[in-house]
């Protein structure tokens, strides 16, 4: 943007130096160049959104673009309904998913009642008396205390502190057996009631399994469809603003050529001594911006040849046109080569200047030539 508005105020310049340039056509022109500007700004943004959002697909992550510049586009809106379809879509599947893991909870929970109602699963149904009977050492040995109620109580939770899936009530069915047996001795009455109620468990929970197992796949499975599907949907949405996007530039970038072509006729004609020193200014350029320079007059002459060895460059043969938008390339290319020449060493110039020399002597031969009458 620093470029675009320095070039913007060299064109002002130029044309506040016309003498026959009025006031009235002064401000449509400033009108249309914060018109311009305004526009391009926008694009920033879109191009700000489209980078954040790649950067978060290869990142695996969900991103939804900031603004609401392109709200009015009625395709971008098609897109972006297909993607509120599919988070709806995913949370319709979450609730579906939700309501089949309850019912094998409550298929469980008969496995559980089963075990509870047993005649030795009274020492489990509540937590373990450690004041009471006197069991000093047995937050030494057991890691995490469990017993039925708490899983009871987990099992009828609503919030976060719930039960997720089956496998977690049953990791924690078999941790109250697991602690029995673990504190108390193999002979004891408590670690043989625990063995065989431990026992009667695994057997019923193998007869649930299969189903568990079928659920936890078609979850995965419909996570991993549901996500391709949301990633496809963003990456439409935001291809189709990259397309937009491009074709917006094109349009800004046609609106800048006419501005350009508008300032360059309202332009004086350059005097015989600013060509000269235009033609010198050429031979301090940089090869690479020698050859940018030299494409420039090559647009408006097509029998012009820019690249071979040596250049005929006629200035007085070159449109207003061509020699304004020299000067102000070259302004700006020697503004640049100026900052960046303390970093450029001997050698370097050395090199560099054999393409100049081929640009001055062909300048050299111009001014011998019976000029045109301006």
């Amino acid at each position: 943007m620093e470029a675009f508005d320095a070039s913007i105020s060299e064109a002002i310049n130029v044309f506040m130096g016309n003498p026959d340039g009025d006031l009235i056509q002064m401000e449509g022109f400033k009108h249309r160049v914060d018109n311009i500007i305004s526009k391009v700004d926008k694009l920033e943004q879109k191009v700000h959104d489209i980078e954040i959002f790649y950067s978060s697909v290869n990142e695996k992550q969900t991103y939804v673009p900031k603004g609401s510049s392109a709200t009015k586009d009625k395709d971008k809106e098609k897109h972006v309904s297909s993607i509120k379809k599919q988070q709806q879509d995913t949370s319709h599947r979450e609730a579906a998913a939700s309501k089949r893991m309850q019912d094998l909870m409550r298929h469980f929970g008969t496995i559980l009642r089963q075990i509870t109602q047993h005649k030795w699963a009274w020492p489990f149904m509540q937590p373990v008396d450690v004041e009471g009977l006197g069991l000093n050492d047995y937050y030494e040995v057991i890691d995490k205390p469990m017993d039925f109620s708490t899983i009871k109580n987990q099992m009828e939770a609503k919030d976060a502190a719930g039960y997720k899936n089956v496998r977690e009530i049953c990791a924690d069915v078999r941790l109250v057996f697991k602690n029995a047996m673990k504190y108390n001795d193999e002979k004891s009455d408590v670690h043989v009631m625990a063995k065989t109620l431990l026992a009667k468990f695994e057997e019923k929970w193998l007869q649930l399994l299969p189903k568990v197992t079928e659920e936890e796949e078609r979850r995965e499975e419909e996570e991993a469809e549901a996500q391709l599907a949301m990633q496809l949907a963003q990456e439409a949405a935001h291809a189709k603003m990259a397309r937009d996007l491009s074709n917006e530039l094109y349009e800004v970038d046609m609106h800048l050529e006419e501005l350009r072509e508008m300032v360059v006729r309202r332009c004086r004609k350059l005097s015989t001594e600013e060509k000269r020193k235009l033609g010198v200014a050429l031979t301090r350029l940089s090869p690479e911006d020698l050859s940018k320079a030299l494409a420039i007059v090559a647009e408006n002459n097509p029998s012009f040849q820019s690249n071979v060895e040596e250049v005929d460059l006629d200035m007085d043969a070159q449109s207003e046109s061509t020699l304004w938008r020299l000067k102000f390339f070259v302004k700006e290319a020697l503004e640049v080569q100026g900052k960046n020449s303390g970093t450029m060493d001997g050698n370097e110039r050395h090199n560099n200047n054999k393409r100049k020399r081929e640009i001055c002597d062909a300048i050299a031969k111009t001014s011998k030539k019976t000029k045109k009458p301006t």
